[in-house]
């Protein structure tokens, strides 16, 4: 026993000047990111406290501490409410068809890009892509309001054709398309960041080969570019599945009205209404408590799932 705690007593001695050295080299890297650390906990891990409103008929003026406990009721009556599966459906619907719809044209438009040869062109066209995801979409909205009104500029311009455009955000069977349309407008130069980082990671030696025997261009794109992005693709998508339940609240309160609810209107932008609007901190705590969950969970399941089909292990 003694020997054994010479020899810890040893090693703890020999190892101090490594670890002196090690903070003497480190010590900025941490205080770098300490100011991340702290708004971490203040603006994400704090926070949590206030999910308590969930089991509470909340009053401001008694604060979390005094108001009364009521259990689960809430997610009781959020759960009975006629309109919450319409809700779920609202945000599964809209979340899938964004992801889906915005992956296919980020793949589509980085091939495309990769194919352009005149750099000019090709940073051109990359820069015009990217400057509206830099738009809030407070600005977004009012361009794109702007653009679709009745009087708007793709109005004047069908007309000149002799078509009768419907008011696409008035008009519930056109609302969920104009969300996921204005957000692949939105965010299309930034998806597809990672999807062109994953070609110049492919062997230019593999396009060689496969010019040399005989492939042209669409068959080096489907034998060769695909295949070598593909883990890419299926990483991107299983981590996007565990935001099934984040459509898009930003965009959806700045062009949602009551018009198109019953398509258009989202957990997100219920629980501000019941939260913000009329005052009920508890219906809108159950719900966002309720959504977290669920979200974590899906979080958990595409973390599995991208490490099982990629083979990588994803933090």
């Amino acid at each position: 026993m003694g020997s054994a705690l010479t020899k810890m007593r040893e090693q703890v001695v020999k190892a101090l000047p490594k670890r002196r050295g090690y903070w003497a080299r480190s010590w900025p890297l941490y205080v770098m990111f300490l100011p991340a650390l702290i708004w971490l906990f203040l603006f994400c891990l704090y926070p949590f406290y206030g999910r308590i409103v969930a089991f509470q008929a909340y009053n401001p003026a008694l604060g979390f501490s005094r108001s009364p406990w009521v259990g689960l009721d809430n997610f009781r009556y959020a759960f009975s409410l006629p309109s919450f599966p319409r809700l779920v459906r609202n945000t599964v619907v809209i979340a899938l068809s964004k992801m889906l719809v915005l992956e296919f044209f980020a793949i589509t438009a980085s091939l495309l890009l990769n194919e352009i040869r005149l750099s000019l062109l090709k940073r051109t066209v990359q820069s015009l892509l990217y400057i509206p995801y830099f738009l809030s979409w407070v600005v977004m909205a009012g361009i794109i309001l702007d653009i679709l009104s009745p009087q708007g500029l793709v109005d004047q311009f069908l007309r000149l054709v002799a078509f009768k455009m419907p008011f696409l955000l008035g008009d519930s069977s056109w609302f969920v398309f104009t969300l996921v349309s204005t957000h692949v407008w939105k965010s299309l130069g930034w998806s597809m960041i990672l999807y062109l980082a994953a070609l110049t990671a492919i062997d230019p030696g593999l396009y060689e080969a496969a010019a040399i025997d005989g492939a042209n261009r669409w068959r080096r794109i489907l034998h060769v570019t695909l295949p070598g992005m593909s883990t890419t693709v299926i990483l991107i998508a299983c981590l996007n599945f565990g935001n099934i339940l984040s459509a898009g609240f930003e965009q959806i309160l700045n062009l949602y009205n009551p018009i198109v609810y019953d398509t258009g209107d989202i957990l997100d932008t219920y629980i501000y209404r019941a939260g913000l609007i009329s005052a009920r901190f508890g219906l809108a705590g159950a719900i966002d408590l309720f959504k977290g969950v669920i979200g974590f969970a899906l979080v958990l399941i595409s973390r599995r799932l991208a490490s099982r089909l990629t083979g990588r292990q994803v933090i």
